[in-house]
């Protein structure tokens, strides 16, 4: 096959956004789209083929996904399944990515690794918040499993699976669907513990502070300015108490504020009680208290010790609820009235801890304190209700106020619909994008969120990343440069002992990979491999195996759809995905090379 000037035209457009790529002069997305313009320019492909990738199956799938991954994430799901995470992990690092990781991979194994990773993605900023660990330190890891997850069957990834269609016509048995499981439970064994000892090393040096953890929107904490607060806990009185005292009282005698109560048995819960409340027998009190207070009132109302919040864990927990500080305008109605008059709790369900006032803060009596201009209020409660309570603008908040509001009554719809997407995925013949944009409609039409959310939710930087690489591998095959490409880079093998055969068939794959889309370098490279592969005299379908799964070993460059999707939110330059990807492919050939010689 001689070499055309559309091979050399392509072969330059492709130069010019790998450099681009590595020098980060121009943003990834800017460069795709430039090379998305270029190609009709120098008459590649034809005007409509230049954006045939914005209406691709797998840009439209990872749109429809992150919709329906913001509806999960909106009405709560998420938030539940971190939850245990947390629990389980605490803040370490290591065991954080480790159990992300494989969990991601085993849910990548079934469905398109693209669809975990997307599924994932609100997961992980959630963990990344409550853990303070930025997210640049966790998702390439996971980004990273859920490629490797692929591997682990036949369903995993789009070139395995259209493998044993390849196969057919060279008359060579099928794969059956766990043929490729060793390798692929391997690959991600090696995965985790490769950034388990290396990951301090090759991720982005990125401080874990409140900004890059997502939390520079919503400001610190108030709760270190005010050092009588303490900490949130829980009180259980006894079922024979026969100790009688209000809200109220219980924040006047002993500093311990409550900010939630529900009767025996947690029912029939109150968040925030009335400061008239009577405090029941049985009843369980959600407070905010130093340690001392705590002992003194348990000593006082003979209350078993103070413990962690277990009735109101979900009710309080930090993606429902949390504390604000407010400042009185000077056109406030709440002006010369007292807490009390104004039936604060009542009327407006968050409850006021401190009154900021000429440097002093007050604890006690809050519900007679006057309020005036200029003072600061400080208040626990829901963030639905703060959202409702701050229209009115009688409150001026001191920092910056942007909690989502969840929907946990929402949570069925939403799963209804994900599970829809996800049967359809499986039973029909529809095309994944088809099935995967039904989910994301329904999570719309049955109000789990707006059809402005949720636009918003989506990262066009993924979009036209994505949408501008996928006429680069169309103008690639359509000219005939992968295929002359292949087969000269094949040739230079000469005649090598059938394991480095295997292993320079994987490196040529995965340089295909990086700029022709897995499934464009799975189709040109398999029948060429076999044929190879006969001529020497080594089993063929060990060498279309090897393409297979070496088109999954997309580390190096943003260019994978995965890589693609994580790219923003982890901030990540394209010299990232380098230095992290480089030794990672490098250990990929080698184990699938090791394993396939030794085992298969």
């Amino acid at each position: 096959m001689a070499l055309t000037t559309d091979m050399v035209l392509v072969f330059g457009v492709m130069a010019l956004a790998v450099v681009l790529f590595l020098t980060d002069r121009i943003r990834v997305d800017l460069v795709a789209i430039l090379v998305m313009l270029l190609l009709p320019i120098l008459g590649l492909v034809d005007g409509a083929g230049a954006f045939q990738g914005l209406a691709s199956n797998a840009v439209v799938s990872i749109i429809a996904v992150i919709i329906m991954g913001r509806g999960l994430d909106h009405t709560g799901v998420i938030s539940r399944v971190v939850r245990p995470l947390v629990a389980l992990t605490g803040n370490n690092r290591t065991r954080i990515i480790a159990l992300l990781s494989v969990t991601v991979a085993f849910i990548s194994s079934v469905m398109q690794n693209i669809g975990a990773a997307a599924l994932f993605l609100p997961a992980i900023r959630r963990i990344s918040r409550q853990s303070r660990i930025a997210p640049a330190r966790l998702l390439m890891p996971v980004g990273f499993a859920a490629i490797l997850g692929g591997t682990i069957t036949l369903v995993g990834s789009s070139p395995l699976i259209m493998l044993n269609d390849l196969l057919a016509p060279f008359g060579l048995p099928p794969l059956n669907l766990f043929s490729v499981t060793p390798i692929g439970v391997v690959l991600v064994v090696v995965g985790v513990g490769y950034f388990a000892l290396f990951g301090n090393a090759l991720l982005p040096q990125v401080a874990d502070t409140p900004e890059a953890c997502g939390l520079d929107q919503n400001g610190e904490c108030p709760v270190q300015y005010y050092d009588k607060l303490g900490r949130l806990a829980e009180i259980r009185i006894p079922t024979q108490s026969r100790h009688k005292i209000t809200v109220g009282e219980l924040s006047d005698r002993y500093s311990v504020f409550t900010i939630a109560m529900a009767a025996e048995q947690g029912n029939k819960k109150l968040i925030p009680p009335p400061f008239n409340k009577i405090v029941e027998p049985g009843a369980v009190l959600a407070v905010y208290a130093l340690e001392e207070n705590l002992e003194r009132a348990a000593a006082a109302l003979d209350t078993p010790p103070a413990t962690d919040l277990k009735v109101f864990a979900t009710d309080l927990a930090s993606e429902y609820a949390g504390l604000v500080e407010a400042v009185v305008p000077p056109h406030s109605k709440f002006i010369g009235r007292t807490l009390g008059e104004i039936h604060f709790r009542h009327n407006y369900l968050v409850a006021p801890l401190a009154l900021y006032r000429e440097d002093n803060v007050c604890y006690a009596h809050l519900s007679r304190e006057t309020l005036h201009p200029g003072e600061g209020l400080l208040m626990h409660g829901r963030w639905e209700h703060f959202q409702r309570f701050r229209q009115k603008r009688n409150l001026i908040f001191s920092h910056a106020f942007d909690h989502e509001v969840l929907h946990p009554q929402k949570a069925g719809a939403a799963l209804a619909c994900f599970a829809l997407a996800t049967l359809l995925v499986f039973v029909t013949d529809l095309k994944l994008a088809v099935c995967l944009m039904v989910g994301a409609l329904g999570m719309i039409l049955t109000k789990v969120i707006t059809i402005d959310e949720a636009y918003s939710g989506v990262d066009w930087r993924t979009v036209f990343l994505l949408a501008g690489l996928i006429p680069l591998g169309v103008a690639t095959q359509k000219t005939g440069a992968a295929a002359w490409l292949a087969q000269h880079l094949l040739a230079l093998v000469g005649q090598p002992p059938p394991v480095v055969l295997l292993f320079v068939i994987g490196l040529v794959a995965t340089l295909f990979t990086l700029v022709v889309s897995n499934v464009g370098a799975t189709v040109l490279l398999v029948p060429l491999v076999i044929n190879l592969a006969q001529q020497m005299g080594t089993d063929p379908r060990l060498a279309a195996l090897m393409v297979g799964l070496a088109a999954s070993n997309s580390f190096l460059l943003p260019t994978h759809q995965v890589n693609a999707l994580y790219m923003g939110p982890g901030r990540y330059r394209s010299v990232d995905f380098l230095k992290a990807g480089a030794p990672l492919s490098l250990i990929f050939l080698l184990v699938v090379t090791g394993m396939l010689w030794l085992f298969y």
